[in-house]
């Protein structure tokens, strides 16, 4: 069926038909769990049935296809009504989601890719449309496909300005192939959402972001089966269509009405409610969904390896920025499917590099960090790019949100935050990431390479590519010393020892910067015949726990860490961790203590206590004691 045509008079019932058995579904699973929003399935009804079984083209029985359409419920929390559909669909029983938000059910309160339906997890509000947009994106100019992408929001969850930054990117980026459905029922959590049922405001914001914007009613099947038809049609302009609905809709006594948010409906007046929505339907002809055009190529993003090795040569400097930005470009000779997002910093994360290289599968996403890394989960859905995504690890911190939920969407995705710690001197504390180790190590998928020169940091892109779930590369920002040949091998979770000999008095570990501080503290302290052993751990999570507790019992059970990042959370923390069940092994950590300034980068190193001269004064007090 052309997207444009409308269904006849029969066509038509049967989806209202389809939009009351959603919206029975939802009401009766809410109920048996005795928790969820049948409410605001309820306002969304119409919009699901039009959606799933008129406009989008899918296969029922494998929803992963990279040929379907793509739908992203941004407003999660109506879980119910998407599982209800894909009950509708023949996909699940009806009897498992009479088992929602139960143990041992994967239909879970707000929707997660442990579901094949499911792209991405939400629930988070406002990061749907920004995931919608990356997958828009990869199937525009990456897989060259017919295949269109649907997110479907929330009045409530529009006061999100994410939301507003993934308005903005599907626009620049002339995402024709995305719709988004605002389901404007007027009702928040607590309370009527700031614009109510103001249409006209709606459509004036969505059209000042270019966007080709249809008024409907979200109740009216035909209003609904038109502005979709239409959309499919429009070129160079992503489609807004703004329903206007009623929360609770259908539902007597509760529709329209506050203080419904989050409720099931009475079960002593579940029976009444449900027989009055079933009186009103008139078939019981289930619609099978039209079958994708078989046109998303086949994509292979395993065991991707670096054409060759690297070609640095010892002591010669390079900051691990830069080292980043280079390996990157070179990663993506090796896969085609290597892309790489930015947030308008490409020059001093040197991604640059790679956009001059591989121009086609460079996404500049502007000063939008948290649409950057939405944009950058919803390309890797599905297995279809190997994302990295770079801007200065300080302002990773804005999109922490966007970086937890990727982590519950199960998602690969990789992030370099450059300028790390107080090393980036002059810009001063704005600029200074000093708590992103701590941020990632809270994240539960997350694999966090520290390199520490030019060579580390080539195995860490490569890594990283090849690795599962969330990886963060941090870099420096000063230049710093080759310190590893060029076959050196790297693998997660393995640490290098640096700097070793037979009568070492105490075990120090450095990362970035402050590895080469402790390097250049080994040789202020040899001359006064006192030997250390230098550690790098290379991936901060996982830690080397064994080599580490290895060597530390091999100097006398005396370990020193230091680092560009604050105490709370970073290498100190993680290293005391490893060797708390060690009753014989002390750790005594040199980490910031305090919000630093504009200074040179040598001397906020010596005034925090995490240069060489700090260095050689803890080896000595440790010594001592």
């Amino acid at each position: 069926m052309d997207r444009s045509q409308l269904p006849d008079s029969k066509g038509l019932q049967t989806l209202q038909d389809i939009a009351n058995r959603l919206r029975i579904l939802s009401i009766k699973a809410t109920c048996a769990s005795n928790s969820g929003h049948p409410t605001s399935c309820c306002s969304a009804a119409e919009i699901m049935s039009v959606l799933f079984f008129h406009v989008m083209k899918y296969k029922a029985k494998s929803p992963r296809d990279p040929s379907n359409d793509r739908f992203v419920l941004s407003k999660g929390h109506a879980a119910p009504i998407l599982y209800a559909a894909w009950v509708e669909a023949g996909y699940v029983e009806e009897s498992e989601l009479m088992k929602l938000r139960k143990v041992g059910c994967l239909l879970e309160g707000h929707p997660t890719p442990k579901l094949a339906f499911v792209d991405v997890a939400t629930g988070s509000l406002g990061q749907g449309l920004g995931a919608a947009c990356g997958m828009a994106y990869t199937g525009k100019y990456f897989d060259r496909a017919s295949y269109r992408v649907y997110c479907l929001i929330g009045d409530g969850e529009s006061s999100e300005g994410a939301i507003w930054e993934a308005m903005a990117f599907a626009s620049f980026y002339k995402l024709d192939n995305l719709v988004a459905i605002f389901d404007v029922n007027r009702l928040g959590q607590s309370e009527p959402a700031p614009l109510q049922h103001d249409m006209n405001i709606y459509r004036k914001r969505c059209e000042s972001f270019g966007w080709n914007t249809y008024v409907v009613d979200g109740h009216n099947v035909v209003e609904l089966c038109e502005a979709l038809g239409q959309a499919s049609l429009v070129k160079d302009r992503p489609t807004a269509i703004v329903a206007k609905t009623l929360k609770g809709k259908g539902i007597k006594g509760v529709e329209n009405e506050e203080n419904w948010h989050g409720k099931p409906v009475p079960k002593d007046r579940m029976a009444a409610i449900l027989r009055e929505i079933e009186e009103q339907i008139q078939t019981n002809v289930p619609l099978q969904p039209t079958p994708p055009e078989e046109d998303a190529p086949a994509v292979d993003i395993s065991a991707i390896k670096m054409p060759s090795l690297p070609s640095y040569k010892l002591g010669d400097k390079i900051a691990t920025r830069k080292a980043y930005g280079l390996a990157l470009a070179k990663l993506g000779h090796a896969n085609p499917r290597v892309i790489a997002l930015d947030g308008d910093t490409k020059n001093s994360t040197f991604s640059d590099l790679f956009r001059k290289e591989h121009p086609e599968r460079f996404i500049e996403c502007y000063i939008a960090e948290q649409n950057m890394i939405s944009v950058a989960i919803g390309c890797t859905t599905r297995a279809r790019t190997v994302a990295f995504a770079s801007t200065f690890a300080a302002f990773l911190s804005r999109g922490y949100d966007q970086i937890r939920m990727a982590a519950i969407s199960q998602s690969n995705v990789n992030f370099s935050g450059s300028h790390c710690g107080i090393s980036i001197g002059e810009d001063g504390p704005s600029q200074m990431a000093l708590e992103d180790i701590a941020m990632f190590r809270a994240i539960p998928t997350c694999t966090i390479f520290y390199p520490s020169d030019g060579v580390s940091t080539e195995s860490a892109v490569e890594l990283a590519a090849n690795t599962k779930g969330i990886c963060f590369i941090r870099t420096s920002r000063p230049e710093t010393a080759v310190i590893y040949s060029n076959d050196e091998k790297f693998e997660v979770g393995k640490a290098k020892i640096v700097l070793q000999k037979e009568n070492d008095s105490a075990l120090v570990i450095g990362a970035g910067i402050t590895l080469h501080e402790a390097l250049e503290a080994a040789k202020q302290l040899a001359a006064e015949g006192v030997n250390i052993r230098v550690l790098d751990p290379f991936t901060i999570k996982p830690l080397d726990a064994a080599t580490v507790i290895a060597n530390a019992k091999a100097v006398g059970g005396r370990i020193i860490t230091v680092e560009d990042h604050y105490h709370e959370g970073g290498l100190g923390e993680a290293v005391s961790a490893a060797v708390c069940t060690e009753p014989d092994i002390l750790v005594h950590r040199l980490a910031v203590n305090g919000i630093a300034w504009s200074a040179k980068p040598s001397e906020l190193l010596d005034a925090f206590g995490i240069s060489a001269g700090a260095i050689v004064t803890a080896v000595r007090s440790t010594l001592a004691n």
